[in-house]
């Protein structure tokens, strides 16, 4: 079996389209557009990288960006002070603080600070619990994208059995709970989960969340298994994904690439919940 690819840049496109028409709808009924404000602290060149980009998304669906840099010399108090602006500015639906901050910093306090209400990477401990008890709320941005890349597919997760690879606050531990939303039967996996490879081989659909290169072998994959490599990992050979591709490709039935696969979700539903944070403010 080939597996087919799922081609996350263009979900990512469609749903940054969405984003925008809801947008133009907007600004066209006489309401203003949407904002998103980021605050970077110091000059990490990838979290530049990464704001650039998000900013250049967010003027391509007709969002208003606020940009917020600090010194790397920054103090918890004044980046606290930031927050606290931004979340008092009611033209400001979201709030991105960019991780990784210097080593001086509390990046958990920080984001602690953020409004629940703006928290549009679904990261403060409002946000992890309401997802929890399964009530209304914000939710984290890549977990999002792996769940509407399943949808696109067309994947049926009712009754599904479920391996995640990974329990990160991040993608693994919210991202179960977005499946038991669905009614899949999850199992999360971890460095000291024993026979990895055994509980991998029953999954219905497999995501790979742990940073380490290839580490699932095409064995690891149920013949007709849903693959989702959330993995991103720099080796000498360019980027690879936690899946060995090629092995597990001849066993799936659909498979995410890397690059290209869940990686453009991230800021597409990072868009997405800028514009539901605005909904919840109007």
């Amino acid at each position: 079996m080939s597996a087919r690819v799922i081609d996350g840049k263009l979900v990512a496109a469609a749903v940054r389209g969405e984003v925008a028409d809801a947008v133009k709808a907007l600004v066209a009924s006489g309401k203003r557009p949407p904002g998103l404000a980021t605050i970077i602290v110091g000059d990490d060149p990838a979290s530049a990288v990464y704001v650039a980009n998000k900013h250049k998304a967010c003027e391509e669906v007709g969002f208003v960006g606020f940009h917020n840099e600090l010194e790397s010399s920054a103090t918890e108090d004044q980046i606290g002070d930031v927050i606290n602006r931004l979340n008092a500015d009611p033209a400001v639906d979201g709030i991105l603080l960019q991780l990784p901050l210097p080593s001086h910093l509390e990046a958990g306090s920080l984001t602690e600070t953020i409004s629940p209400a703006k928290d549009v990477d679904g990261l403060t401990p409002t946000s992890a619990g309401l997802l929890s008890l399964g009530r209304k709320g914000l939710r984290p941005c890549t977990p999002l994208g792996v769940v509407e890349l399943l949808d696109r597919e067309g994947v049926d997760l009712n009754g599904s059995n479920v391996v995640i690879l990974g329990r990160s606050a991040l993608v693994g531990k919210p991202l179960a709970a977005l499946l038991l939303e669905r009614n899949a039967t999850v199992t999360i996996c971890h460095s000291r989960t024993k026979n990895l490879q055994a509980v991998c081989c029953q999954a219905d659909v497999l995501v790979a969340a742990v940073g380490v290169p290839e580490l699932v072998k095409g064995d690891w994959v149920k013949q007709g298994a849903t693959v989702i490599d959330v993995g991103i990992n720099r080796v000498d050979g360019g980027l690879v994904g936690d899946v060995d591709y090629e092995a597990a490709a001849e066993f799936a039935c659909c498979i995410t690439p890397v690059p290209g696969g869940v990686g453009p979700m991230t800021i597409a539903m990072l868009l997405r919940n800028t514009l539901a944070a605005y909904g919840e403010s109007s």
